[in-house]
């Protein structure tokens, strides 16, 4: 266990007051770069039980200047998950790189969704049926010790492009309370965060609380073998800290205390790549969020071409303005003007 002093300092950095912003933002769905969208569509829907909400296709200069991807022709597909949605978006062209074979879970290009499922043996076994690429060993139950994660149970496995996703479980009185609600009979509930691997929490904070807005919900350690085994990197020892927005997932960094050697993002990572996920969040004055962007010159940056008016097309999205960036380690995000 860590000293007093260190919980304090820890606890000190995470909950220190955000720069004054007019609204929380809100975490609209997270989005992956798929190489076939139809497959990945049919394993979302058949295998975790998302719904289509909606699908799209975007070519031309909108579509080039907002993934920084020139010729970009996309077709996205929206899927919902209780209240939750993601986007799958297939790059027509170009096409762009595979995730790497070797990648691992503290490597910072890592991002995953957590599922929240309401019986993990069934969500398990209904896995198991489906041939699911495992990451984790087996599901595993964090152990009591950790106050703030004792009795969770959760899983990583991988969709056909190698995407980590995950499966969580939380026992009364850990996580939302709504995932405490009657399930009327469903296993795959919604999306509860998106979770990334980040080098420094307290660089990270500067981005996502500092410019962006969002608050700390709760933060946690975790070490020992059954995270070893979660994450499938041995010696793994987890500094956490979950953020939220107004409304929707939140973002939950992971910062690896041990083992070093998780490898950055590549220089040239680009949106057709399949490593690439974006978390798209509606802000509610885009041109002042993008300003303290720019004053934290350290907090991340601008990787579209400016402020884009997105194409006719998503109801609650398309029509407005919106600005790709990243953050301190390479993870993308889609600001969108509400």
């Amino acid at each position: 266990m860590r000293a007093p002093a260190k919980i304090l300092a820890i606890l000190l950095l995470v909950l220190a007051p955000a720069a004054a912003r007019s609204a929380e933002p809100a975490v609209l769905a997270v989005g992956l770069t798929v190489s076939d969208l139809d497959r990945e569509t049919e394993f979302f829907t058949r295998v975790l039980s998302f719904e289509p909400v909606s699908t799209r296709e975007e070519v031309g200069e909108a579509a080039e200047r907002l993934t920084g991807v020139f010729g970009a022709h996309t077709r996205t597909a929206r899927l919902r998950l209780g209240e939750q949605e993601i986007e799958l978006t297939e790059f027509l062209t170009p096409r762009g790189r595979a995730i790497p074979a070797d990648s691992r879970s503290n490597d910072r290009w890592f991002q995953h969704v957590a599922i929240v499922v309401s019986d993990m043996d069934a969500a398990y076994a209904r896995l198991r049926e489906q041939h699911v690429r495992f990451v984790s060993s087996e599901p595993q139950r964090l152990p009591d010790w950790n106050p703030n994660a004792g009795g969770i149970r959760a899983f990583y496995f991988q969709d056909p492009d190698g995407h980590n996703l995950e499966i969580i479980w939380y026992p009364v009185g850990k996580g939302d309370p709504r995932w405490q609600g009657p399930s009327a009979g469903k296993v795959f509930l919604g999306i509860d965060h998106t979770a990334i691997v980040v080098r420094d929490t307290a660089a990270s904070l500067a981005f996502y609380r500092d410019v962006l807005g969002m608050h700390v919900a709760g933060a946690s350690e975790n070490w020992g073998g059954e995270q070893e085994h979660l994450n499938m990197v041995f010696g793994a020892h987890l500094r956490i800290t979950a953020l939220r927005g107004s409304e929707g997932p939140g973002v939950e960094f992971l910062e690896y205390v041990t083992p070093e050697g998780g490898r950055p993002a590549p220089a040239d990572a680009a949106a057709n790549d399949l490593a690439h996920w974006q978390t798209i969040v509606r802000v509610d004055e885009l041109d002042a969020v993008l300003e303290r962007l720019a004053a934290h010159r350290d907090a991340g940056r601008i990787a579209s071409s400016g402020a884009v008016v997105l194409p006719d097309g998503e109801k609650a999205v398309r029509g407005r303005r919106a600005a790709q960036v990243l953050d301190p380690d390479g993870h993308a995000l889609e600001w969108v003007e509400r």
